[in-house]
């Protein structure tokens, strides 16, 4: 009887576990269609606001649209969104693999609007009315013109965004620029104090936070020397700094990371509260990749995840796995992978379910600590 039950909690506590994993992974975004394909109904702007959602159809892009914590980023997503608003409806994205599916979904009524920069041509001019050239063209700085489409059958769409691009013009850089809001109503925008990486070499004294560092790193059984390389790199110890994606203070914990970790949005600019809501996901990646039996492999893998979100290095995994790559391990494999995700070819793939990332960003974020963390030893 007492096995018995001892198997029971063991079956439990690996419930929850996973349970709390999965929170902290973007959820995969299933690509397809939110409508009847080739929907004979006509949707302009009146049905659109009726309906309360502004379907738009894009791709993946640094600019265009990427996720990041289960969140929406991309300048171009930001306008959208905001536009979105200026006519009473909520966004809903839809990620297409080319252009050639942007288009085609446009026509077949599956979307109200491309927001993906589209180079214009006359082609372009003949199938569809575009939306924002002049603004959209001005504001990415792209080299040749750009801008949304919306089907000839909705001319009041593609009136009101015209209209909202035109009076709004000089607002797209407010208008995309993140915003953080508390309890409270406080808003916070982004911000950072740079301090020196050693407070004191002749002491070994590296900052102000050390025995908080010394007093975590025992809960996550990490050395107290790379917590701190890590808040180096994530805020360069500002314990006020608020990232361009939102992130929050020493740990640079993501606002939803932070609630799921238990530390509200204004708490996680105390700096001891934001390195226990840190260790706290710190601990839950470790249990993650228990898989990875090479606990020195195994950090890499929990710091990667910890900047980038879990979902996204289990795609370079998968595509490890694919291109004969070890993905349990780091250096010259799933760093390799990584660095793939920002290009289409490697996050249209069928086996990336959570898209493209900054590849270049995650790659340095990994390499940049363990150098620093080998100098503090």
């Amino acid at each position: 009887m007492t096995v018995f039950h001892h198997k029971c909690s063991y079956l439990i506590a690996v419930i929850i576990l996973t349970a709390l994993i999965g929170c902290k992974q973007e959820k995969p975004r299933e690509l397809g269609v939110f409508r009847t394909p080739n929907a004979t109904e006509s949707l302009d702007l009146d049905a659109i606001q009726s309906n309360g959602e502004l379907i738009v159809l894009t791709q993946y892009g640094a600019q265009s649209y990427f996720e990041f914590y289960g969140e929406g980023y991309g300048t171009l997503y930001k306008l959208a969104d905001a536009y979105a608003q200026s006519i009473g409806c909520k966004v809903r994205v839809d990620v297409m693999r080319s252009e050639a599916e942007l288009k085609q979904h446009l026509l077949d009524g599956d979307g109200d609007i491309v927001t993906y920069g589209m180079t214009v041509d006359d082609t372009l001019k003949e199938q569809f009315l575009l939306c924002g050239e002049r603004e959209l063209t001005h504001f990415i700085d792209s080299l040749k013109p750009i801008a949304w489409l919306v089907r000839k059958d909705a001319p009041l769409l593609a009136q009101s965004v015209n209209d909202w691009m035109a009076a709004n013009e000089t607002q797209f850089k407010d208008m995309t620029t993140l915003r953080i809001t508390d309890g409270t109503g406080r808003v916070y925008t982004p911000r950072r104090r740079t301090y020196s990486p050693m407070l004191n070499r002749a002491t070994g004294q590296i900052s102000q936070f050390d025995h908080l560092f010394k007093k975590y790193a025992t809960q996550c059984n990490w050395d107290w020397k790379l917590l701190a390389a890590q808040a180096y790199q994530e805020s360069a110890f500002d314990p006020t700094a608020v990232s361009y994606m939102g992130a929050l203070g020493l740990m640079q914990l993501m606002p939803t990371t932070a609630r799921n970790m238990g530390v509200s949005i204004s708490q996680a600019f105390d700096p001891e509260t934001n390195l226990r809501g840190a260790v706290r996901l710190i601990n839950q990646l470790n249990d993650y990749y228990g898989s990875i039996a090479d606990r020195n492999e195994r950090i890499k893998f929990i710091l990667a995840a910890y900047n980038a979100g879990a979902g996204h290095i289990d795609d370079a995994r998968s595509l490890a796995r694919k291109y004969g790559k070890n993905p349990d391990l780091w250096n010259g494999n799933v760093d390799q992978c990584v660095l793939h995700l920002s290009e289409a070819r490697y996050f249209n793939d069928e086996v990336v379910k959570h898209g493209y990332m900054r590849g270049t960003e995650t790659y340095q974020y990994v390499y940049s600590i363990m150098d620093r963390w080998g100098s503090y030893r």
